[in-house]
């Protein structure tokens, strides 16, 4: 085998593979409700029971779930929207990060 036939063999490879749009769509149903119910828990939140650190756990875990859910979301958005060609890159992003913000703040309240 040659080094042409094994760089071609690779390059066939490694295509990337776009998944299926049900797959998304579930993905990003899922992450939306992480986010609803991580702020749905901070926004329940009573500042008055933080002085007792046994009581930080829950606020805590919602906190760590509404970043990670809702920056994963911010990067689902973003990309759907490159693919649509509404928006390219850091201007996607943009646009993604702003909207799922917006739905942050107003489930707190805010």
């Amino acid at each position: 085998m040659t080094d042409v036939d094994v760089e071609r063999l690779l390059r066939s490879a490694l295509v990337p593979v776009e998944p299926p749009v049900s797959l998304t769509d579930r993905l990003e149903r899922t992450l939306t409700e992480s986010v609803d119910a991580a702020a749905e828990e901070l926004a329940e939140w009573e500042l008055h029971a933080m002085r007792d650190p046994r009581n930080w756990a829950r606020p805590l875990g919602a906190a760590l779930v509404l970043g990670a859910a809702g920056g994963t979301l911010v990067l689902v958005r973003a990309r759907q929207q490159h693919k649509k060609r509404q928006a390219s890159g850091l201007r996607a992003l943009e646009r993604s990060a702003h909207e799922v913000s917006e739905d942050i703040r107003k489930r707190l309240g805010r």
